[in-house]
């Protein structure tokens, strides 16, 4: 094992820091980042408004009217989700600009202006303008749109033959909008050359087209079990060596994340089957409980068989208040986890299992898909009810939490007598 660890610690991790560290995918992450808290207001407007009990939805309609009282959820739906794309057109291009210390508002509101020449807002076969572009269908686009803009109008402002120069006394705000005024321009008319070339080849709706070709097969292909044991062994591999691996991947699962729970919202209020198991709330829910590597589990594993040993003792019970809200640093690096070869087995093992627990009682009816997008801090058993809307996804995580510590108590043991032994010699 120190063999193992050694050969990983010369010829990947490395690497997979400067994946991690990336400029584009900080960009991404940092972008969604920015949304999450509108996607957990969105969320909460579908659950106001999907609410599974009968009673409450009775109730409702008798005292304001049927269907008028789901106005208030909806109006909040139509200011977050249904403007997804276009809030991450913006976020993306604006920290990718600020990562390489350009104009970042500008680029964020070129790469808005881009999203809508290329077609966010197109006519559909009816010929009647269609705002779908502007949520999840047109989420992957409006990605690489902030990606391609921000890249090309920052090396475009860094030209200084296209740069208007303004005199000292104008305001700073005048100077950088005239700055950007010949980069700006180049930007926008590449795209909407772009746009026209597809336009006389038929297509008349490059957002929709783009989706049906491309993302659609995607989230089809990343909604399978081998996908979410792949996410769940990189994110706790990674993180064995120190590594962030929930931020590494974190770009790869919001890009999944929104538009699958998008559809599943949709088919939640319209009646129909959930389409998608996997998506963040998923993890966040069934998986990640205590953190990653669902490490609540191993403090309470030690709590019941690691008593004996001060140390452990010690770390678990200050990381336990923060792992009820699934922050786990302080027994990754306290107990330590990381680098610990007793704990490599465990912590890639366990939340594979408790995916394919999850996966399939989800996938055999057992327990509804996730609908509900909550923080990830939302302590264990209750975020699995909520992000179900179900009791089932409570008791879905107790039982996973509950496998959890059952395969972290005898590593636990294991370590204590490891730690005991060596004090022993050293006395």
């Amino acid at each position: 094992m120190n063999g193992f660890i050694a050969f990983m610690e010369k010829h990947f991790i490395p690497y997979a820091a400067k994946i991690g560290g990336q400029r584009h995918l900080v960009a991404i992450r940092d972008g969604f980042i920015t949304t999450m808290p509108l996607m957990i207001l969105g969320s909460f407007a579908v659950l106001i408004n999907n609410f599974p009990v009968d009673a409450y939805i009775n109730f409702m309609n008798n005292l304001f009217g049927e269907g008028k009282w789901q106005a208030f959820g909806g109006n909040i739906w139509n200011g977050t989700f249904a403007i997804l794309g276009l809030l991450v057109a913006f976020t993306v291009a604006y920290n990718l600009a600020k990562s390489y210390d350009k104009d970042a508002l500008s680029s964020g509101v070129i790469s808005v202006a881009t999203f809508f020449t290329i077609g966010a807002i197109a006519p559909d076969d009816k010929g009647i303008p269609a705002t779908g572009g502007l949520g999840s269908v047109g989420l992957f686009l409006a990605l690489i749109v902030a990606l391609l803009t921000a890249e090309i109008f920052t090396r475009l402002s860094g030209n200084k033959h296209l740069i208007i120069k303004m005199p000292d006394g104008v305001p700073p705000a005048v100077a950088r909008s005239f700055a950007a005024l010949f980069p700006a321009m180049i930007t926008v008319s590449i795209f909407a050359l772009i746009t026209a070339l597809f336009q006389a080849a038929g297509i008349t709706n490059l957002v929709n087209e783009f989706y049906k070709l491309v993302q659609e097969p995607f989230m089809g292909l990343a909604n399978s079990w081998g996908v979410a044991l792949l996410l769940a062994f990189i994110s706790a591999f990674l993180w064995f060596f120190g590594l962030h691996g929930a931020n590494i991947i974190d770009p790869f699962m919001q890009t999944i994340n929104a538009p699958a729970i998008t559809a599943n919202q949709e088919a939640l209020q319209a009646g129909k089957e959930i389409p998608y198991i996997v998506n963040k709330p998923f993890f966040d829910s069934f998986v990640n409980m205590g953190g990653t590597g669902a490490t609540l589990g191993l403090i309470i594993a030690i709590f019941i068989v690691a008593r004996r040993h001060k140390a452990y003792m010690t770390v678990s019970k200050l990381s336990a208040a923060p792992g009820i809200f699934n922050i786990n640093e302080p027994m990754m690096f306290g107990l330590p986890i990381v680098l610990n070869p007793i704990m490599f087995i465990p912590y890639i093992l366990t939340p594979m299992v408790m995916v394919t627990i999850a996966y399939f009682a989800t996938k055999w009816g057992l327990v509804p898909a996730a609908t509900l997008i909550t923080p990830w801090t939302t302590p264990p058993i209750i975020g699995g009810a909520l992000a179900t809307q179900s009791w089932a996804g409570g008791v879905l995580a107790a039982i996973n939490l509950a496998i959890s510590v059952i395969i972290y108590l005898p590593f636990a043991k294991m370590a204590q007598i490891q730690e005991l032994r060596r004090e022993n010699e050293a006395a």
